[in-house]
């Protein structure tokens, strides 16, 4: 099994043997609702008690306590689970920033959950939810625009790193007002964007019969498009590059201060 299936089953098996009412929760219910968990720990199951009694960790299991309203539980086959809205908040109480951004923007995307209906809901917990230190953050970042993980580590690289945030999903035309092309991030006053170029990003966009080498033959003929209609200038990093922000926003700074 792979470590998401691994923690499904702990966390399946941790339920059936409780005595009382759960529910499963935090990371243990977000990964109910989507496949997307960079980053998020995955050694122990979460659950929620819904009797409102004591909590703690016992057996590798964590044990949530916490107000229930409705809307709150959902069903999914024979459990009780934490709805993709609260699933999320709580995401964000037991992981940092970016991991649970990362998730949050792919929740958004799938349309399982709306910014607005995140907003309320936390409005209801804010003054006795604990450890919401990073909840703030992930609520001023998230953005339903996000396509990829990929892109959403870019969002808090660019963020985190003090740089001026683009457009997502800026949509480019030409001096005919003909569509050229959707870039990833746009800085339209500097004439800068950026893209992200991920393994998944070109098996996306693989048609029928074609190798991955067409499709990044084919990326590469995109940009060249949108860089004559504009005369911008392109910036591409890639998953090596998160894993080194400072240099990478370095050089994303220099490119942006020669484009000013």
């Amino acid at each position: 099994m792979s470590p998401r299936e691994r923690h499904g089953v702990r966390a399946r098996a941790a339920y059936r043997c409780c005595d009382r009412p759960v529910a499963l929760s935090h990371v243990s219910a977000v990964l109910e609702h989507t496949a997307t968990h960079w980053s998020l720990p995955l050694e122990i199951p979460h659950l929620t008690r819904l009797d409102g009694r004591s909590v703690g960790r016992a057996a590798g299991v964590r044990q949530h306590r916490g107000r229930i309203i409705d809307g709150d539980v959902v069903t999914v086959g024979d459990f009780q689970v934490m709805a993709p809205v609260r699933a999320a908040l709580e995401l964000t109480t037991v992981v940092g920033v970016e991991a649970a951004l990362v998730t949050i923007n792919d929740l958004l995307h799938s349309g399982l959950v709306t910014d607005a209906a995140i907003r309320e809901r936390y409005a209801q917990a804010i003054d006795h939810w604990p450890h919401t230190l990073s909840t703030n953050a992930v609520l001023h970042l998230m953005d339903r625009r996000m396509e990829s993980a990929g892109e959403s580590r870019t969002s808090y690289l660019l963020w985190s790193q003090g740089l001026p945030m683009p457009v997502p999903q800026h949509e480019v035309y030409d001096a005919t007002g003909d569509l050229v092309g959707v870039v990833d991030f746009a800085w339209p006053e500097l004439g800068v964007f950026l893209e992200f170029d991920g393994k998944a990003k070109y098996q996306r966009f693989l048609r029928e019969g074609e190798e991955p080498g067409d499709a990044v033959f084919r990326e590469k003929k995109r940009e060249d498009r949108l860089r004559r209609a504009t005369g911008w200038r392109c910036i591409r990093i890639t998953w090596a590059d998160l894993e080194h922000p400072a240099r990478t926003a370095a050089m994303i700074r220099r490119v942006l201060a020669q484009a000013a």
